[in-house]
């Protein structure tokens, strides 16, 4: 099934499925607030334009079997912390529960390691993702600790997760 996951830059044409996929309450309840919600074709596009301004590449499309299937990125860290990135990432709800999170944040962290010659990978994941926990511990990511009441999301505050994964090279 691995062959049938891959990650790829956004194209323009990305759009409407890029829209319809996170248009959903249940994605967006485990994203940051700046991600709009409700989720339009004007969101997607103006999106897909910021990533292709990146350079280096950092934001890209998981595709499955050939269909967009969610998003995944690294967002390089600054000045004292310029070896390191926080990686982020949803699925699209019809995907969901197919491996396609645990195969993208693998090429991804694999990327980030050796082209970006990053040195550290970290994610904050809140309480209740207990799913995007499991995805980054069946990568060899670690638990670094608890950000206790770090989050307020839809008017409730609650912990942060924060795991983070070493480049062993």
């Amino acid at each position: 099934m691995e062959e049938k996951i891959k990650i790829r830059p956004l194209k323009l044409s990305d759009r409407a499925e890029l829209a319809k996929l996170a248009n959903n309450k249940k994605i967006w309840d485990n994203l940051r607030d700046y991600i709009p919600f409700p989720y339009k074709e004007s969101d997607a596009e103006f999106f897909i334009d910021l990533t292709k301004k990146e350079d280096p590449k950092q934001t890209f499309g998981i595709e499955y079997k050939g269909k967009l299937s969610g998003v995944i990125g690294l967002v390089m860290q600054k000045d004292v912390y310029q070896k390191s990135a926080e990686i982020g990432y949803w699925i699209g709800e019809p995907f969901w529960g197919n491996g396609i999170a645990t195969k993208a944040v693998e090429l991804i962290t694999e990327y980030g390691f050796n082209q970006l010659d990053l040195n550290r990978i970290y994610s904050g994941v809140f309480e209740y993702n207990i799913a995007s926990m499991k995805v980054l511990e069946k990568n060899g990511y670690k638990k670094e600790g608890i950000f206790k009441n770090a989050i307020l999301k839809n008017e409730k505050i609650c912990d942060e997760h924060r795991f983070y994964k070493l480049n062993e090279k």
